[in-house]
This record gives structure tokens, C-alpha cells and sequence, in this order.
């Protein structure tokens, strides 16, 4: 990764520390893990993004997500440049961030070993557009981390993002969003 991105991811990481509370319980993680998947009818679509960085904290029910764009790689080299200059306009919006909140269980509060099953609503944005989103997680706490997987749906519309007829039948109008994240205690 170029020394500037590592920069951004740096810079970034202090903006959505500066979002919580000096007195919260917060949890971090730089290697957050996001996959879109894309089913179409002339062909399917994979793409991971394994730089992401993510912030919960599990005093106040607060999360945030920030990500790269151009993090996401892809099998073709092509569809990656494609992806980055003609869909998402990845140097006009390099980010796609979410900042939500949530109910937290007491057990969650406590860090007792177990899943927890929360509701997190916020506000996602990708290609410059913000749009609400609710989705229910599992959260488990095991050994002082926390780990999560879920999947969640995102129409390409909704975010304004231009298919060009010539390509249509090869990307999917909802995108398939699969995430996974293990926190860590987040200690200054």
C-alpha cells in the first residue's frame, strides 16, 4: 500500500477516535474484512477489502466504519480500474463510511463471554450519498475481543452510481455486502 493511503488510514483512524467519548469502552480494529458480491446475468463479481478500519464502543453503543475504496482488489486487474475510474470515481470519493449506534446488552457492557444480538441504525455513505440503514449483528465477546459477521445488501441506484448501458447485464442492481470484524481493546 502506498505510504499516502497508509497516511489517510492513519489520519482517519484519529478522526473516529475523536468521535467517541475519552471515557468509553472502545474497541478497534485495522483489518477489518469487507467482500461485495455481485450476481449478474453475463457474470458474478467478487471483491475484498481487508484494510478496514472500524471503531465500537461498548459504553456508549456508538460504531463507525471508514474504508478506501481503492483497497478493494479484485481477480481482473481491469475490473479493478474499471471499478475505481468509471463506477465509483474512487479520486472524487476515496471513502465509504458508515457511523451508527445501537442498545448495548449488559453482558456487552461487562465483557462476559456469550453472542449478543444487536439493532445498528445509522447512516452509510458511498459515492458521496448517505443513506439510513438498519441492520441486526451478532456481536460475541471471547478472550478481551470482539468478533462479528453479517451480510447486508446495498442498491447501486441508492448511491448514485451510473452503470453504463454497454455493461449493464454485467453488474447486479444490489450488491451483496459481507462483513467481518474482530475488535480489539483499543488502549492509548
Amino acid at each position: 500500500m502506498k505510504l499516502n493511503n497508509l497516511k489517510k488510514i492513519g489520519f482517519t483512524a484519529i478522526l473516529l477516535l475523536s468521535c467517541f467519548s475519552a471515557f468509553g469502552q472502545r474497541y478497534l480494529t485495522r483489518e477489518g474484512k469487507i467482500k461485495f458480491y455481485s450476481h449478474a446475468p453475463m457474470e458474478d463479481i467478487t471483491a475484498h477489502n481487508n484494510k478496514v478500519l472500524s471503531i465500537i464502543d461498548t459504553d456508549k453503543g456508538q460504531v463507525a466504519v471508514d474504508m478506501l475504496i481503492k483497497a478493494f482488489e479484485f481477480e481482473k486487474k481491469l475490473m479493478q480500474e474499471h471499478f475505481n475510474e468509471n463506477y465509483m470515481e474512487s479520486d472524487e470519493f476515496p471513502k465509504a463510511t458508515f457511523k451508527g449506534s445501537f442498545e448495548v446488552p449488559q453482558g456487552l457492557k461487562q465483557m462476559t463471554a456469550g453472542s449478543y444480538e444487536v439493532a445498528v441504525t445509522g447512516d452509510l455513505t458511498i459515492h458521496g450519498v448517505t443513506k439510513p440503514l438498519k441492520q441486526n449483528i451478532t456481536l460475541k465477546v471471547e478472550d478481551k475481543s470482539i468478533t462479528t459477521h453479517f451480510v447486508f445488501n446495498v442498491k447501486v441506484k441508492d448511491h448514485d452510481i451510473k452503470i453504463p448501458n454497454l455493461v449493464v447485464k454485467n453488474i447486479a442492481e444490489e450488491i451483496e455486502v459481507t462483513a467481518d470484524f474482530v475488535f480489539k481493546p483499543f488502549e492509548r
